[in-house]
């Protein structure tokens, strides 16, 4: 038999899953072949040292703050795409009543009005995602006490 044949067995095998024909099937391949066997040996191994390992206990103040952080982390992007929204808004108010004018005359072509509101949202949408990412890197400085 095959090794590609076998090796899906091999977890199975370890877990006492398989059923007997599969299992014989899986053991007279181990027996003849010395690589599927270091690799179902390997595959023990990793379990005993899993099996061993136990996950650190948190304190309890970590549990009693965990559920607030996460409220204020969602608090502060609900925020953050507020801000980003209203100052979108009120940019594209203020470039409208300045070209008002030109979205008004009938003699431009439409496709030159939807060519400059795309533009001009393009840009102020750009602006804000810059000045957001400015803020969010200055705060998150991490080399700031390094002297140059």
């Amino acid at each position: 038999m095959k090794c590609e044949k076998i090796k899906p067995y091999l977890a199975g095998y370890l877990d006492g899953e398989l059923d007997p024909k599969t299992r014989q099937m899986v053991e007279e391949h181990i027996r003849k072949c010395p690589q599927c066997a270091a690799e179902l040996e390997e595959m023990r191994k990793i379990r005993e040292v899993l099996g061993k390992m136990e996950t650190e206990k948190l304190p309890d103040i970590y549990w009693r703050t965990y559920w607030s952080n996460i409220y204020n982390r969602i608090e502060r992007a609900i925020g953050w795409i507020l801000l980003s929204i209203g100052v979108i808004l009120l940019s594209a108010w203020g470039i409208f009543q300045m070209f008002k004018q030109f979205f008004a005359d009938p003699s431009v072509p439409i496709t030159a009005k939807i060519s400059v509101a795309a533009l001009s949202l393009g840009i102020i949408i750009l602006l804000v995602s810059l000045i957001r990412e400015r803020i969010f890197a200055i705060k998150h400085e991490r080399y700031t006490k390094i002297e140059r």
